[in-house]
């Protein structure tokens, strides 16, 4: 059955923890990365060997989106744990596994690096754009560590260079926002290039690094991936405003280009550089 866990004495009382913020516009936006990059995390799954029968943590799960996936996964003989700071993000995962009947998801409203659950209690991890948000992104892999069995996998997709992000025609405009983005994320403690650290996390926290690839993708306008940064810029431009990063004439001369390059059938966009790992807990 599912049920909810109670808040552990490390959870976050403020939705403000997580950067990019828990409204509505970026509920829908998550739902649509996820869509996006779905061929790409099915993949690392299947590289993580997650199975029918599997005990999984989705970690930093958001709205659940990876999560109802994964319980799709493993089947009714598995099971995957939901584990996530925001509150409310953790209602709209309620909300969405409750919609599609699974019954075999339980969650916590945890921080990442203190996990309210067993020691060697399961067999794979997952975490997508988390440890870039994280202050402490060496700590959570050791929480995860300690919760995994010997021979349990961990499978991570995160940012490896965030300012690769590559519009062609270029632009100053373009390049200016894409820097001010990677400042923010930084003032919060987080690194955008966390994924150039990961393999020597990995390691000293007691796993063997098994699989390591770049994840790198083209789009050209008015196509689903194109849409995604685009998604993004226009639920975070104000926020960048209002951290001080750009100005207004700043945003407004973003937004101009950004909607010339999407009507010019010559442009395209590189996606920041990622990397997808596998780590295997000696």
């Amino acid at each position: 059955m599912t049920q909810e866990s109670a808040p552990s004495e490390h959870a976050h009382s403020s939705e403000r923890e997580y950067v990019l913020g828990t409204h509505d516009d970026e509920l829908h936006r998550l739902g649509f990365q996820h869509q996006v990059w779905a061929p790409q995390t099915s993949r690392l799954w299947e590289l993580a060997r997650f199975a029918p029968g599997a005990q999984l943590l989705d970690l930093g799960s958001g709205p659940g989106y990876a999560t109802a996936d994964l319980a799709q996964l493993v089947g009714v003989d598995g099971h995957v744990c939901a584990v996530d700071v925001s509150r409310r993000f953790l209602s709209s995962l309620q909300q969405l596994i409750a919609a599609r009947a699974l019954r075999n998801v339980s969650w916590h409203e945890s921080d990442a690096a203190s996990l309210p659950l067993d020691s060697s209690s399961l067999d794979g991890a997952f975490a997508r754009w988390l440890l870039c948000f994280t202050t402490d992104a060496q700590a959570v892999v050791h929480e995860v560590a300690r919760v995994l069995k010997p021979g349990g996998r961990f499978a991570i997709m995160d940012y490896a260079n965030y300012e690769a992000l590559t519009i062609a025609p270029p632009s100053d405009a373009i390049d200016l926002v894409i820097r001010a983005t990677g400042q923010s994320v930084k003032l919060h403690g987080g690194s955008f290039a966390v994924g150039r650290e990961l393999p020597n996390m990995l390691h000293a926290a007691g796993f063997d690094v098994e699989h390591i690839e770049p994840i790198v993708r083209v789009a050209r306008p008015s196509s689903a991936l194109w849409n995604w940064p685009s998604s993004f810029f226009r639920n975070y431009l104000p926020t960048l405003v209002s951290l001080g990063l750009i100005t207004h004439a700043h945003r407004d001369e973003f937004e101009r280009v950004w909607n010339e390059r999407s009507n010019n059938p010559s442009a395209y966009l590189i996606t920041p550089t990622m990397v997808g790992i596998v780590g295997v807990k000696r």
